[in-house]
Protein backbone atom coordinates (compact mmCIF):
# COMPACT_ATOMS: atom_id res chain seq x y z
CA UNK A 1 0.00 0.00 0.00
CA UNK A 2 1.43 3.38 -1.02
CA UNK A 3 1.86 6.18 1.49
CA UNK A 4 -1.06 8.59 1.56
CA UNK A 5 -1.95 12.01 2.91
CA UNK A 6 -5.11 12.23 4.98
CA UNK A 7 -7.29 15.24 5.82
CA UNK A 8 -10.71 15.79 7.37
CA UNK A 9 -13.41 18.08 5.99
CA UNK A 10 -16.64 19.01 7.76
CA UNK A 11 -19.84 20.83 6.79
CA UNK A 12 -23.15 20.95 8.69
CA UNK A 13 -23.53 17.42 10.13
CA UNK A 14 -21.21 15.76 7.59
CA UNK A 15 -17.64 14.57 8.09
CA UNK A 16 -15.37 13.40 5.29
CA UNK A 17 -12.05 11.61 5.73
CA UNK A 18 -10.08 12.10 2.51
CA UNK A 19 -6.96 10.13 1.56
CA UNK A 20 -4.84 11.18 -1.40
CA UNK A 21 -2.40 8.67 -2.95
CA UNK A 22 -0.06 9.17 -5.88
CA UNK A 23 -1.70 7.14 -8.63
CA UNK A 24 -3.82 6.84 -11.74
CA UNK A 25 -6.86 9.08 -11.14
CA UNK A 26 -9.45 6.89 -9.41
CA UNK A 27 -11.80 8.76 -7.07
CA UNK A 28 -13.95 6.65 -4.75
CA UNK A 29 -16.43 7.82 -2.13
CA UNK A 30 -17.67 5.19 0.34
CA UNK A 31 -16.47 2.39 -1.97
CA UNK A 32 -18.34 3.86 -5.00
CA UNK A 33 -17.05 5.93 -7.93
CA UNK A 34 -17.42 9.69 -7.44
CA UNK A 35 -20.13 10.13 -10.09
CA UNK A 36 -22.17 7.24 -8.68
CA UNK A 37 -22.12 8.61 -5.14
CA UNK A 38 -22.77 12.22 -6.23
CA UNK A 39 -25.01 11.88 -9.32
CA UNK A 40 -26.29 15.49 -9.29
CA UNK A 41 -25.01 17.60 -12.17
CA UNK A 42 -22.71 20.07 -10.39
CA UNK A 43 -21.47 18.00 -7.47
CA UNK A 44 -18.54 16.11 -9.01
CA UNK A 45 -17.10 19.17 -10.83
CA UNK A 46 -17.38 21.20 -7.60
CA UNK A 47 -15.36 18.58 -5.74
CA UNK A 48 -12.74 18.21 -8.49
CA UNK A 49 -12.37 22.01 -8.69
CA UNK A 50 -9.82 21.82 -5.86
CA UNK A 51 -7.48 19.74 -8.04
CA UNK A 52 -8.01 21.96 -11.11
CA UNK A 53 -7.23 25.16 -9.16
CA UNK A 54 -3.84 23.77 -8.16
CA UNK A 55 -2.94 23.29 -11.83
CA UNK A 56 -2.43 19.57 -11.38
CA UNK A 57 -4.08 16.78 -13.31
CA UNK A 58 -6.80 14.71 -11.61
CA UNK A 59 -5.21 11.63 -13.16
CA UNK A 60 -2.08 12.04 -11.02
CA UNK A 61 -3.94 11.17 -7.79
CA UNK A 62 -5.97 8.31 -6.38
CA UNK A 63 -8.47 9.62 -3.85
CA UNK A 64 -10.50 7.58 -1.39
CA UNK A 65 -13.13 9.20 0.80
CA UNK A 66 -15.16 7.99 3.75
CA UNK A 67 -18.04 10.40 4.34
CA UNK A 68 -20.87 10.12 6.84
CA UNK A 69 -23.66 12.19 8.32
CA UNK A 70 -25.77 14.98 6.91
CA UNK A 71 -27.24 15.25 3.44
CA UNK A 72 -26.00 15.50 -0.12
CA UNK A 73 -24.89 19.14 -0.08
CA UNK A 74 -23.21 18.88 3.31
CA UNK A 75 -21.35 15.75 2.26
CA UNK A 76 -20.27 17.34 -1.03
CA UNK A 77 -18.85 20.40 0.76
CA UNK A 78 -17.17 18.23 3.41
CA UNK A 79 -15.41 16.21 0.69
CA UNK A 80 -14.42 19.42 -1.10
CA UNK A 81 -12.83 20.88 2.05
CA UNK A 82 -11.10 17.61 2.94
CA UNK A 83 -9.62 17.30 -0.55
CA UNK A 84 -8.34 20.88 -0.47
CA UNK A 85 -6.74 20.32 2.94
CA UNK A 86 -5.11 17.09 1.76
CA UNK A 87 -3.66 18.84 -1.30
CA UNK A 88 -2.17 21.55 0.94
CA UNK A 89 -0.69 18.88 3.23
CA UNK A 90 0.90 17.26 0.17
CA UNK A 91 2.26 20.49 -1.30
CA UNK A 92 2.27 23.74 0.70
CA UNK A 93 2.82 25.88 -2.43
CA UNK A 94 -0.80 25.38 -3.58
CA UNK A 95 -2.25 27.08 -0.47
CA UNK A 96 -2.56 30.63 -1.99
CA UNK A 97 -4.43 29.33 -5.06
CA UNK A 98 -6.86 27.30 -2.95
CA UNK A 99 -7.30 30.17 -0.49
CA UNK A 100 -8.13 32.58 -3.34
CA UNK A 101 -10.91 30.23 -4.50
CA UNK A 102 -12.26 29.96 -0.95
CA UNK A 103 -11.67 26.21 -0.82
CA UNK A 104 -9.82 26.21 2.52
CA UNK A 105 -12.51 28.05 4.47
CA UNK A 106 -14.70 25.93 6.75
CA UNK A 107 -18.34 26.94 6.28
CA UNK A 108 -19.47 27.11 9.90
CA UNK A 109 -23.19 27.60 9.22
CA UNK A 110 -25.32 24.95 10.90
CA UNK A 111 -29.02 24.57 11.59
CA UNK A 112 -30.20 26.87 14.37
CA UNK A 113 -31.86 25.19 17.34
CA UNK A 114 -35.58 25.44 18.03
CA UNK A 115 -36.51 27.84 20.86
CA UNK A 116 -39.29 27.21 23.41
CA UNK A 117 -42.60 28.86 22.56
CA UNK A 118 -41.74 29.10 18.86
CA UNK A 119 -42.69 26.81 15.99
CA UNK A 120 -39.19 26.67 14.55
CA UNK A 121 -35.94 28.48 15.38
CA UNK A 122 -37.45 31.93 14.75
CA UNK A 123 -41.04 31.46 13.52
CA UNK A 124 -43.51 32.57 16.16
CA UNK A 125 -47.12 31.38 16.43
CA UNK A 126 -49.64 33.63 14.69
CA UNK A 127 -50.64 36.56 16.90
CA UNK A 128 -54.36 36.84 17.56
CA UNK A 129 -55.77 39.86 19.35
CA UNK A 130 -59.01 38.12 20.40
Amino acid sequence: MAQYIEAVGRRKESTARVRVFPGSGSFTVNEKPLTDYFPRAGDAPAILNAIEVTGQSASSFDVTVKVQGGGISGQRDAVKLGLARALVAADETVRPALRAEGLLTRDARVKERKKPGLKRARKAPTYTKR
